[in-house]
């Protein structure tokens, strides 16, 4: 399985598992060729370290009631490229570089699969599919997509350029900072945050998703929507059936 090509779309009514590793939480859900859910999502915290076998084993234990399924989608937290880790900055671990944990996904759970940013599978989830869509994951750190007119942009890592003389977006406003200063003072960050990426990227719709989502209290303009992890888990279904 070792040969799956990024160019191979899904047969049709295929049965999909769509895995959303997180450095909090790992969350799975069986879906349609469409992203309807077939099997509801279910979530545990993500095991620490999670080393690429530890976290094989957990994805294992998580999906183990799960009914049968002909692929597998992962979103994973940090720089994927063809299958191919070479970041895993918030799962605490640098054990992860260079690691094909597509290849590992395939081998342990024989089906094919396809591993891509976190939020990267998230923008493939809730885009709209016009014009430039910005997507950001407010988690562990700050995870960010960017689609154009349906279609995945090559990704950045937003996260990881300097918003401060000494701090970058995921120490800004990742969940570390906003448990050390508090969510008044993180939502004001959010304010700064937000109104940068509004300067820089010039998007057409604007969609903010992740577990700390929720802790948002600033006006939001009325480009910008709230999204779920559900909604995002979806994207697992669009990775196999769009070209």
């Amino acid at each position: 399985m070792s040969n799956t090509k990024k160019t191979f779309r899904a047969k049709e009514n295929a049965e999909i598992l769509s895995i959303d590793i997180g450095g909090s939480n790992l969350k799975a859900a069986i879906l349609d060729h469409k992203g309807a859910v077939l099997h509801e999502y279910i979530m545990i915290p993500t095991p620490k370290p999670a080393t690429p076998e530890v976290l094989l084993a957990a994805i294992e234990a998580l999906i183990a009631g799960f009914p049968g399924y002909d692929y597998i989608s992962a979103g994973f937290p940090g720089y994927v490229k063809d299958g191919v880790v070479k970041t895993a900055p918030n799962l605490g671990t640098p054990q992860w570089t260079g690691v094909d944990f597509r290849l590992m996904l395939e081998e342990r759970l024989g089906k094919p699969a396809k591993l891509i940013n976190d939020a990267d599978m998230q923008g493939l989830g809730v885009a709209e599919g016009k014009g430039l869509e910005l997507v950001i994951t407010l988690g562990t750190g700050l995870g960010t997509a960017l689609v154009m007119d349906g279609k995945l942009l090559p990704h950045l890592e937003l996260a990881h350029h300097p918003v401060t003389h000494d701090e970058d977006y995921d120490q800004y406003i990742g969940e570390a900072a906003m448990n050390r200063i508090g969510r008044t003072r993180w939502n004001k960050r959010m304010v700064r945050v937000l109104q940068i990426l509004k300067i820089v990227v010039n998007y057409d719709k604007l969609y903010i998703g992740g577990g700390n989502a929720g802790a948002l209290d600033v006006p939001l303009d009325s480009n910008i929507k709230i999204i779920s992890n559900k909604d995002g888990i979806r994207g697992g279904a669009r990775l196999w059936t769009t070209p």
